[in-house]
């Protein structure tokens, strides 16, 4: 019996009514914040989780998984196409040559990405031709020095199928005349909304235009699309060994990491950020135990002189605290869960009801609110929260193991 005495004094503390209502208070303020930080780190977590996943989605499916160049070119590209797609985890290969450029038009200039590529290879590896809202990239051909390039960038220099552009690529070229800048004039032939970053930079014209344009002898490389985006560091490793040292073999961690890691190291930052929220219900536990504490101490004396020890007494309120911590966290983790669940069809309700739009899509590159609940996030929460909620009682649990029951009962 004596075993089960801090679990059965413990949990009778927890729910039975206080003489002091302020104890009472702060109890119940103590379990609302734990609720409140719990499920406020759930929502924010699947939110900043879902904005993640959104960016790798739409960013990867224009941006090829690997990339394998060769200085100064790669004259042979379709044997080494053939060599790269023999490996089983490859999808598709395609032969690109890649330089930054100014586009110039009605007196707006634009710094660019231009690409040359071949159309009937580059959308095995990219979806840019599904994603064509004006025009078709069938309409790059070779000779006819045709461009297709993003909404954004279009839409800023006000842009139009058919319009003429001038291109200045940045190298320099000595003649007997000078230095100068080397530029042509390419046609609009269709315009691409993907919903990512490369709508405002990214310009394509085709490859044989871009070999006479950009003065390059073959490709400069090959974009390598594979089966897992989520496992193309490995299969490039394993192309970067096949190939040997004369390839320069990249994958698109190497090219885009550095974004994904800034988004991871926000996930962090706020994550610590909130759970102050956290912090602070633990601290209200420990106010309320130590209330709690003073309030017992006849109780506490009592109990010490029927046998109880001092270690059962400490294990009292740790199991006060502990429960205390237990079901707030359990409630915020439940509403967490379930908000978390259905905040995008909520907040896509709110929008068609009040005619406004949270996100800018010309901002931000998405149109809803995502949410990803993951739960080896909700696990990690649940977890710090009770262990902050653990730690919060021992002190005030151990003022309660060091009282006198003779002090204690002097007054009574």
């Amino acid at each position: 019996m004596l075993k089960n005495i801090p679990l059965y004094i413990g949990l009778r503390y927890t729910r039975a009514k206080r003489r002091n209502q302020f104890i009472s208070f702060i109890s119940t303020f103590s379990l609302i914040g734990m609720a409140l930080g719990v499920m406020a780190l759930i929502i924010v977590l699947s939110v900043m989780n879902g904005f993640d996943r959104e960016m790798k989605e739409r960013i990867l499916s224009v941006i090829p998984h690997g990339f394998v160049d060769q200085l100064p070119a790669v004259n042979d590209w379709q044997a080494l196409s053939e060599k790269i797609n023999r490996h089983p985890k490859v999808i598709a290969s395609a032969p690109y040559i890649s330089s930054s450029a100014m586009v110039a038009y009605a007196g707006g200039v634009e710094a660019i990405e231009l690409q040359g590529v071949l159309p009937e290879a580059e959308a095995q590896v990219s979806i840019v031709d599904q994603r064509m809202i004006v025009g078709n990239m069938v309409q790059l051909q070779p000779g006819e020095y045709g461009i297709v390039m993003g909404r954004l960038l279009a839409s800023r220099l006000m842009l139009a199928p058919g319009d003429k552009i001038r291109i200045t690529s940045p190298e320099i070229n000595i003649t007997p005349m000078g230095a100068f800048t080397r530029s042509r004039s390419f046609t609009l032939v269709g315009v691409f909304e993907v919903g990512a970053q490369v709508d405002s930079t990214l310009a394509l014209i085709h490859l044989h235009d871009a070999q006479k344009f950009l003065r390059q002898p073959g490709a400069q490389g090959l974009h390598v699309r594979t089966d897992d985006m989520f496992t193309a560091a490995q299969v490039m490793r394993e192309l970067r060994e096949e190939l040997g040292s004369g390839y320069r073999v990249k994958d698109w961690s190497q090219t885009q990491g550095s974004l994904f890691q800034a988004v991871k190291m926000e996930k962090i930052v706020v994550g610590s950020l909130l759970m102050i929220i956290i912090a602070v219900a633990a601290f209200n536990i420990v106010s309320s135990l130590v209330l709690m504490v003073a309030d017992k101490r006849s109780d506490i004396a009592v109990l010490r002189t029927m046998g109880v020890s001092a270690w059962q007494v400490m294990a009292i309120f740790i199991v006060q605290g502990s429960a205390i911590g237990f079901f707030g966290t359990f409630i915020g983790t439940v509403l967490g869960c379930i908000i978390a669940s259905v905040l995008t069809p909520i907040i896509s309700a709110v929008e068609s009801v009040s005619g406004m739009q949270m996100f800018d899509p010309d901002v931000v590159f998405i149109s809803q609110l995502p949410s990803v609940l993951l739960w080896q996030d909700v696990v990690l929460i649940c977890c710090i929260a009770l262990l902050l909620s653990f730690i919060a009682t021992l002190y005030p649990a151990y003022r309660a193991s060091q009282i006198e029951p003779a002090e204690a009962l002097r007054y009574e």
